[in-house]
């Protein structure tokens, strides 16, 4: 027999990823740091429109979700730097392969 509602279990999930990819900005960050863009202020270079608040924001976010690891680089000048988890590199290829859907089809604006 065929279930009529989501488990609370399937709504948190959903929930959860809302949560991170429902943002304008979190699939922005994600592509970005796994086309190589690591440091906080190339990622807000490299991000047309994104403000250093949102940006630490989103990378704190992407970061508990567990989608994102932080690294401190001690050199002379240390730095931090941001690397896609594994489960971080999955959601990357699926926000490819939405970005490719998208463009295969004008967009997909909404009318």
């Amino acid at each position: 027999m065929e279930k009529k509602y989501l488990s609370l279990d399937e709504r948190t999930t959903y929930h959860s990823l809302e949560d991170v990819v429902g943002c304008k900005w979190s699939a922005g960050v994600v592509a970005s740091i796994h086309k190589g863009v690591h440091r906080p202020g190339e990622l807000e270079r490299y991000i047309p429109g994104i403000s250093k608040k949102i940006l630490n924001e989103r990378l704190r976010k992407l970061s508990a979700y567990g989608l994102i690891e932080r690294t401190e680089i001690p050199e002379a000048v240390k730095h931090v730097e941001y690397h896609l988890t594994p489960t971080g590199r999955k959601l990357a290829d699926v926000i490819e392969q939405l970005h490719a859907l998208g463009k295969e089809h004008g967009g997909m604006s909404a009318r």
